[in-house]
């Protein structure tokens, strides 16, 4: 499943009339960017939920070339990013096995293997209820606050204590089983109030992202993002 329905707030003017996904970085827009990683780790079909220009996003889909094979959700309220995992899931439309759920504006360059890749070797069903892609919080460029998660040895995750700065953030991928989201608190919720049950149970772990991550929250980091990449293709440097 591909996150699609924010408002993009924090990107406006530039999401005043698209939705956040669709604006273009390096002459693609950050949703097919998103879509051409899943369609190269082998996933058939993606869900993509819709809400702010809904009818945007739909005509580039459909205009859209090649795999994966899509199918849009319309949410007429927004129902956050866990809420509408578990919508999906309770329409029958992710399936009985694990899925990916990407968010769709991230961004991310691959290491030596591709971060989907390692995120399927890595998950184990009888250990797993979620496994997520972080990234070193020193490492972005971008305001991600005091970071995310602390990871043990094992890759088991906690939420960061309070005045904690946290040595990695959330890098908008993960592999999950249909079971972190049951009994959802909520028909909206956000994904962190199924991580937690997930953290509390030792069900829920994270592999450390070995390629570039760019935090896009707004214009500026797109502007930012976009002479990285035009660097690491001209190899120039400022």
């Amino acid at each position: 499943m591909l996150l699609a329905a924010g408002l993009g707030t924090r990107m406006r003017p530039l999401t005043e009339q698209i939705p956040k996904p669709l604006l273009p970085l390096g002459g693609c827009a950050l949703i097919d960017r998103a879509l051409d990683r899943l369609a190269a780790a082998g996933v058939a079909e993606v869900v993509v939920n819709a809400h702010w220009r809904a009818e945007r996003l739909a005509a580039h889909l459909a205009a859209r070339q090649g795999p994966p094979a899509t199918r849009l959700r319309l949410e007429p309220e927004l129902l956050d990013t866990g809420g509408t995992v578990a919508a999906a899931l309770a329409e029958g439309a992710l399936g009985p096995g694990p899925f990916f759920v990407v968010n769709g504006d991230v961004l991310w360059l691959d290491g030596p293997v591709p971060a989907l890749a390692r995120l399927a070797e890595g998950f184990d069903p009888a250990r797993h209820d979620g496994l997520l892609l972080v990234h070193r919080t020193a490492h972005v460029q971008g305001e991600v606050g005091f970071g995310d998660f602390v990871l043990d040895p094992m890759g088991t995750v906690r939420w960061r204590k309070e005045g904690e700065i946290a040595p990695y953030v959330y890098a908008g991928i993960q592999l999950v089983r249909p079971a972190l989201f049951r009994q959802p608190p909520a028909a909206r919720f956000a994904m962190g109030a199924v991580w937690t049950r997930a953290i509390e149970e030792g069900r829920l772990a994270a592999i450390v992202h070995d390629g570039l991550w760019f935090h896009l929250s707004s214009p500026s980091d797109l502007v930012e993002a976009e002479w990285n990449l035009g660097a690491r293709e001209t190899g120039r440097s400022r």
